[in-house]
């Protein structure tokens, strides 16, 4: 169960730091946050942190890493979207990518 949760995390955060390359919906929603200079770094640090959770597999203190990393990200991403005034539907995946990140980083790999 646990791999699949950190292959989840991982293809998830893999996924959503390429759209921040790639994406022009990305590029309007870093305009909406008010974050447009830091698209490309998260971009960086999101395929980073994915990359950990996978190389954590094999490595648990890097998945336990990126796992922290992660969680702390959507920290940001929650006060982000609360300082832009998003409901509770639009913060709910930030919370659950929280939850999930800080499970990993807790439990283990």
């Amino acid at each position: 169960m646990k791999a699949a949760l950190i292959l989840f995390s991982a293809l998830s955060f893999l996924g959503y730091g390429s759209a921040c390359f790639f994406s022009s919906r990305m590029k309007q929603e870093f305009l909406r946050y008010r974050l447009a200079s830091q698209r490309i770094p998260v971009g960086i640090l999101q395929w980073c942190a994915g990359g950990g959770l996978l190389v954590g597999m094999s490595q648990p203190w890097m998945g336990q890493l990126a796992a922290g990393g992660l969680a702390l990200m959507m920290v940001v991403a929650i006060i982000v979207r609360i300082q832009i005034k998003d409901t509770l539907l639009q913060t709910i995946p930030a919370l659950f990518y929280l939850a999930l990140n800080i499970y990993l980083c807790i439990a283990g790999f």
